[in-house]
């Protein structure tokens, strides 16, 4: 048990810390030293401010109350890194080329750079923030109050019967102070903030750590093992059947689009990213870290279900496991990654919120009232780092008011689903703008208006008992049962999470891809889609000369001055005038000058209010709707080019393939061949030097070996008047001449003469069902050599202890067909499709004494080829082997 003043002290002493990395962090940076600062690691950990308390606490209530639903929030991330070639690898190209700022900026500035739109994405961020920081407030006042609970018993009156919330508005400064001192120190939302990123890095380290740390102890301090703790799991906990239902689907959707939409997530993914090959660390680093933060949670959740008192709180079993075990310690770092775990999300999506609610909507009500004349007069640059931190304090205060309105219903997980299914609403737009060219604001605005009104219907507002009564609940609102949030349309029997989904997203998607079909783009929307959509192909500096643009050199510079400082502009000036080949001063304002100029200054306000900036100094201003158009059928053709050129390679690579293969067959042959002839050469040279070496040789030993000779010498003739016949007839250089003839009258004539074969080898030979009358168009000599061919080798072949070979004919589908069929051995599956190959001699025929060259059924396939038939080994049966010689017929 700690005092709550200890708890207080011990915390101070942690955000001091904090507050030394961040510090030391900005100072690295600013001195050019960042060393450690941009390594893949750091990059990696500050990702991890995906795990805020929700993942630290809520993750163990929610799977003491469902199950492995809390399995989602971890899988969808890792799904997403593990694919991150297809989606987060052009997100973070898109902002590298563009200099986005935030998610606001990012789906403005594809949609033409459109104002109305970025306002949008930042009010439903703004509304979607307030459950998720209250949540997060709840979980870090509640875990004060648990922790810092006096009393003998450490159990004693818990769980906590309310939030404090005068110690939840205290916890509310001091984050708003961090995040003033250190996320808003310049106005340039592109620069990376170091400090800051070093000390959530700090805090991933923390909270994984000390989750770590308290699984260690349930499983091996508290219990005896894994086999122990699941030994007390309830059985409706790992029940799967009822776990991964639509409700699960749904989680998982949720989860896979937080972690591109989320403001914070996209803020140090994307704008914090130093270097694009962070992402390859990143994709395995990242859902390892997830895998090793879930790894106890099961674990943790049985515990607290099976020791601690009735009642307990689930979302704070993480605490008060270690405090009902008396480890007082490990309950304090416990608070401390969970200290971590909400600070962290809290202080990121307040720089990326705040900076989307200065740039998308302050920013462009200033410029529309005159609050800040940019051309003559108004200091932007202060003006932009106060709207900045006076966001902050408006976030953290709507945050902290959800808080105490709401009280807060329900689990932590329920509270942050609430704010996942608002930001999904993003993804629509997000990923049609970065991969359909046709997709254009209408549809983008019309989408994301509808999806968010019934977010906030079905779900956002219902939490608010007092703006959606039980009433409006059960009847709907204006008694209309089709307006009920929780069965909108009359779709009842869904959960409310899954039917607020459903009908968000489907709306949403639907309404998107409609009107975008419906309306043409404006050019300006044209050029961002292609530069957006073509990002690895079209550089942003493709689109110089496009627009023209002409405006007094003086007043951009004075625009200029106003928002990025005196000492700034004047460096950005000088140096465009040298590129441009000027000695010095400033430069001419051409196109391309103010393009850059209008990017430069989208780095500090967004690229909606920089055009809104650039635009009032602005004099003339046309888009080369020609230099557009050809700059698309560029892309298009390019595309096109780079499709054939994948074409090509591949053919080359199958060609390649093939031209491999032949030359292994190539060697193949001349390996059978040489060894082929060199047998019954060495037979010959061998007996032909014994008659020469031994002139009185016995007269019976010399006829002999002069038969030796003569039948190696005709095996010789045979295997090259084979090899020879072979090559010819796959040239198609060995004539054949066919006639029509009765082809049962070869097949019979082939029957016999095998039929000596066949009683020296015990082999019977049955004939089955035969057809008369029919007429092919052959050769009779090869035809009769194919059958004889077959017949032999079924005959020496085979190993069967009552050895047969059934021969039966058939006409079938216009062919005439000779089935052989023999009891043997068979033909195994590896070899099958080699068995017509030259030189092939499977296992089959070294089961037996019989060599062959390995050439008859090659020669066999090849002549039935010629013969306008062809032979096939039929499929594989329980016994023997089938071979099949078809022809056509010509007259029966």
């Amino acid at each position: 048990m700690h005092p709550a003043n200890l708890v207080l002290i011990i915390s101070l002493v942690y955000v001091a810390l904090l507050f030394f990395v961040a510090h030391v962090g900005d100072r690295r940076a600013r001195s050019g030293n960042l060393g450690w600062l941009q390594s893949p690691i750091v990059y990696t950990l500050s990702i991890s401010v995906y795990c805020s308390s929700w993942t630290y606490y809520g993750a163990v209530g929610s799977a003491a109350r469902s199950g492995l639903e809390f399995a989602t929030i971890y899988l969808g991330p890792t799904l997403v890194f593990i694919g991150w070639w297809v989606v987060l690898r052009k997100l973070v190209r898109i902002g590298h080329e563009h200099g986005v700022t935030s998610i606001a900026d990012m789906i403005s500035s594809r949609y033409g750079k459109s104002v109305p739109l970025a306002a949008l994405v930042t009010l439903i961020t703004v509304v979607v923030s307030m459950p998720y920081i209250a949540l997060q407030l709840k979980a870090v006042t509640t875990s004060f109050q648990v922790i810092g609970h006096a009393g003998p018993d450490p159990l004693a009156g818990l769980p906590i019967r309310g939030p404090d919330f005068r110690l939840g508005f205290w916890i509310t400064v001091g984050l708003a102070v961090f995040t003033i001192l250190f996320g808003t120190r310049n106005i340039d939302a592109k620069e990376q903030h170091h400090g800051v990123v070093a000390a959530i890095a700090l805090e991933a380290v923390v909270k994984l750590v000390s989750l770590l740390v308290v699984g260690v102890l349930v499983v091996w301090g508290i219990s005896d093992g894994p086999g122990a703790i699941f030994a007390h799991a309830p059985p409706e906990m790992l029940n799967g059947e009822d776990a991964f239902g639509a409700r699960w689907i749904a989680t998982l959707f949720l989860a896979s689009a937080a972690i591109i939409c989320l403001p914070r997530e996209f803020q140090v993914m994307v704008v914090e990213n130093a270097d694009e090959r962070h992402l390859r660390t990143a994709s395995w680093l990242f859902p390892l870290y997830l895998f090793l933060i879930c790894l106890f949670i099961l674990p943790i959740a049985i515990a607290g279900l099976a020791f601690l008192p009735a009642g307990s709180n689930p979302d704070m079993f993480v605490l008060t496991l270690p405090m009902w075990a008396g480890q007082d310690t490990i309950a304090m770092l416990a608070f401390l990654g969970g200290f971590s775990s909400a600070t962290s999300m809290v202080i990121v999506a307040c720089i990326a919120i705040s900076t989307m609610v200065s740039n998308h909507i302050i920013m462009p009500v200033a410029l529309h009232l005159n609050w800040v004349r940019v051309g003559v007069s108004g200091e932007v640059r202060r003006f932009l780092l106060r709207s900045r931190r006076v966001s902050i304090c408006m976030l953290l205060l709507l945050g902290f008011l959800y808080f105490r309105l709401s009280g807060t219903p329900g689990a932590l997980a329920a509270i942050g689903l609430i704010a996942f299914a608002g930001v999904a609403q993003f993804l629509p737009c997000l990923l049609g703008g970065i991969f359909w060219r046709n997709a254009n604001v209408t549809g983008a605005l019309a989408g994301l208006a509808a999806g968010g009104a019934i977010w906030a219907y079905t779900l956002f507002l219902p939490s608010f008992e007092f703006l959606v009564t039980p009433d409006i609940v059960r009847d709907g609102l204006l008694g209309l049962a089709w307006l009920k949030p929780h069965a909108l349309f009359g779709l009842e029997g869904l959960d409310p999470l899954v039917h607020s989904v459903f009908w968000s997203i489907s709306v949403n998607t639907l309404l998107f891809v409609a009107l975008s079909l419906a309306r043409e783009q404006r050019p300006l929307e044209r050029l961002q889609a292609t530069l957006f959509v073509d990002v690895f192909s079209t550089p942003a500096d493709a689109a110089s000369g496009l627009i023209r643009r002409t405006a007094p050199v003086r007043e951009l510079s004075v625009l200029a001055q106003r928002i990025l400082g005196a000492d700034e502009a004047r460096e950005f000036f000088e140096q465009a005038a040298r590129e441009q080949g000027l000695d010095g001063g400033l430069p001419v304002a051409d196109d391309a000058f103010i393009t850059q100029l209008e990017r430069k200054l989208a780095g500090s306000v967004g690229g909606a209010s920089a055009r809104a900036m650039v635009s009032q100094v602005v004099t003339v201003e046309t888009i080369s709707v020609d230099k557009l158009l050809r700059l698309a059928d560029e892309t298009e053709r390019a595309r096109a080019h780079s499709q054939q050129l994948e074409a090509a390679a591949q053919q080359l690579r199958d060609v390649n393939a093939r031209l491999t293969r032949l030359d292994s067959e190539k060697d193949d042959f001349l390996s059978q061949v040489s060894h082929e002839v060199r047998t019954p050469m060495t037979s010959i040279r061998s007996f032909a030097e014994i008659l020469k070496k031994t002139p009185d040789i016995d007269p019976a030993r010399s006829a002999r070996y002069i038969g030796i000779i003569h039948e190696e010498s005709v095996r010789l003739t045979r295997l090259l008047d084979s090899t020879l016949d072979l090559n010819l007839l796959e040239r198609g250089e060995l004539p054949i001449e066919c006639t029509a003839l009765d082809p049962e009258r070869a097949l019979q004539a082939s029957i016999g003469a095998c039929q000596g074969l066949a009683e020296k080898a015990g082999v019977a030979i049955e004939t089955g069902p035969g057809v008369d009358g029919v007429t092919v168009s052959a050769n009779a000599d090869r035809l009769s050599q194919v059958f004889i061919n077959l017949i032999a080798n079924a005959v020496k072949y085979n190993t069967h202890d009552e050895r047969r070979v059934r021969i039966s004919s058939r006409v079938h589908e216009g062919n005439y067909e000779v089935l052989v069929e023999d009891n043997g051995p068979g033909i195994p599956p590896d070899e099958r499709e080699r068995i017509f190959s030259k030189f092939m001699r499977g296992s089959t025929h070294t089961q037996t004494d019989e060599k062959g060259a390995g050439l008859g059924l090659a020669i066999s396939a090849q002549i039935m080829q010629r013969l306008g038939g062809e032979l096939t080994l039929e499929p594989a049966q329980e016994v023997g082997a089938t071979f099949r010689v078809s022809l056509p017929v010509v007259a029966v």
